[in-house]
């Protein structure tokens, strides 16, 4: 049966663009047969049938003359988030992961908040889904080192990296899988997706790290306070799909 590059496919299926079918692959939105499409250059049958993920836009929690607060959804990049908002980021999150951004408004308070993230005096909780059953607290100490490659940065546990800190708070198991809780002290790139894969604890639908795929990576940046400011996002139903009873108030 005759093949085509995916994208191209999509754009016919979809009666858009190449480039926007391109941009809904790269942003993980696009899946056949149940295996999210992570090449938009992959070879297909000419009769495969995509599933397009609508994006769900980012929403504000709260807003002030220093900073906004945005709910950043899975798949939606930090640098579109500054782009809708037209103020820069104060931090990022991965494009996987949902929850807490925040974007900052003036100088001074920039300055302010950038030093606090140096002297690690922000507080930061996750919740994360990993596969396996974590039934006590534990801690990470593990220096980590990023290194850049041409499928962009990648982070290990090294002697030769820098300090990280993270401490693992179990929330709830689902059959064979478990929510936790990540508070960390550090912030360094890819921190809690190296540190939960080195205990043993890959976080689902971590492709890069855990070596496994699903709907979504299960990462969302819970709570962060910083300056007197204290923010959260509550988890999606997204959670709810791997047999967690998450409510719409579910609160840890």
């Amino acid at each position: 049966m005759k093949e085509e590059k995916a994208y191209k496919l999509l754009a016919i299926q979809e009666g858009i663009s190449n480039n926007e079918a391109k941009e809904l692959i790269d942003a993980g939105l696009v899946s056949a047969k149940g295996q999210r499409i992570a090449v938009a250059r992959a070879m297909m049958s000419a009769a495969t049938k995509f599933n397009v993920q609508k994006l769900p836009r980012p929403s504000v929690i709260f807003e002030d003359e220093n900073l906004i607060a945005v709910d950043k959804p899975a798949f939606l990049t930090s640098e579109k988030v500054s782009e809708i908002y037209k103020f820069p980021l104060l931090h990022r999150l991965d494009k996987e992961t949902s929850g807490v951004l925040l974007l900052v408004k003036n100088e001074e308070f920039q300055k302010k908040a950038i030093e606090e993230f140096k002297n690690c005096r922000v507080k930061k909780e996750y919740v994360a889904a990993v596969k396996s059953i974590v039934s006590e607290e534990f801690s990470i100490n593990e220096p980590i080192i990023t290194l850049k490659n041409r499928g962009g940065a990648f982070s290990k546990i090294s002697p030769n990296g820098k300090e990280a800190f993270s401490h693992v708070i179990p929330v709830m198991v689902a059959g064979k899988k478990s929510l936790v809780k990540v508070e960390i002290k550090t912030g360094r790139t890819h921190q809690i997706r190296v540190h939960l894969n080195h205990a043993g604890y890959g976080i689902v639908g971590d492709e890069k790290y855990a070596k496994n795929k699903a709907a979504r990576m299960y990462l969302h940046a819970y709570k962060i306070e910083l300056l007197g400011y204290k923010f959260r996002s509550n988890l999606s139903s997204d959670f709810n799909r791997l047999g967690f009873e998450i409510s719409r108030n579910f609160e840890i």
